[in-house]
């Protein structure tokens, strides 16, 4: 429905339970999003209760790797480039494995190779110490970096807490290099951010 009606949509479910046209023992209305923007929109105002999902477990993420019929690399290797994102799953199963297509489609997609242009070398020299460690993207100078990364897509802010029951299913861990997890700060998946080292080494 887009950013600019996420908030009203939200509110008009709310409306829905609390003046319904027809009458109901019980309503619970679950509304998801992937775009780390309408998380904020919605998130500011008080009607809006929101919990996070990450990626899926490793055992349950393996049981689907290994419904994946053909030959398909090592498990280990799968759960390195998704981090347990069954959708990065996908995108690698549609490209048979080719994992240089694979980022190729994320570059070509969110227009990584435009976007990594218009930055500054200060600016591009931020991203690459972040596709090492996201958290360094925490500081004043870096905001409206953070900004436009959430806006493509590539980043997840906020993920300060662990707590089990602060999200849906199993929370990340608490930090992961390897995965592009840091503490505060997470890369959607290892896919996403070996798409903007990628970008950013052709335009080096």
């Amino acid at each position: 429905i887009g950013l600019r009606y996420a908030a009203a949509y939200v509110k008009g479910l709310l409306n829905m339970i609390e003046h319904p046209q027809y009458s109901y023992e019980n309503i619970v209305i679950i509304v998801a999003t992937s775009e780390g923007l309408s998380r904020a929109e919605i998130g500011r105002h008080r009607w809006a209760w929101m919990m996070p999902m990450w990626n899926m477990p490793r055992e349950g993420f393996e049981k689907l790797y290994e419904k994946i019929p053909g030959p398909k690399p090592s498990f280990e290797e799968v759960w390195r480039l998704t981090g347990g994102n069954p959708g990065a799953l996908a995108s690698l199963y549609m490209v048979r494995w080719d994992i240089d297509k694979a980022i190729k489609n994320i570059i070509t997609s969110k227009r990584l190779d435009a976007f990594t242009h218009t930055l500054s070398a200060e600016e591009r020299k931020w991203l690459l110490e972040a596709v090492e460690n996201p958290d360094t993207l925490l500081t004043k100078e870096k905001l409206p970096l953070i900004q436009k990364l959430i806006e493509l897509n590539l980043i997840i802010d906020s993920i300060t807490y662990r707590d089990p029951e602060l999200w849906i299913d199993q929370p990340p861990p608490e930090k992961n290099p390897d995965l592009g997890i840091g503490k505060y700060v997470a890369w959607q998946t290892p896919l996403h951010k070996e798409a903007v080292r990628k970008a950013l080494k052709e335009i080096a």
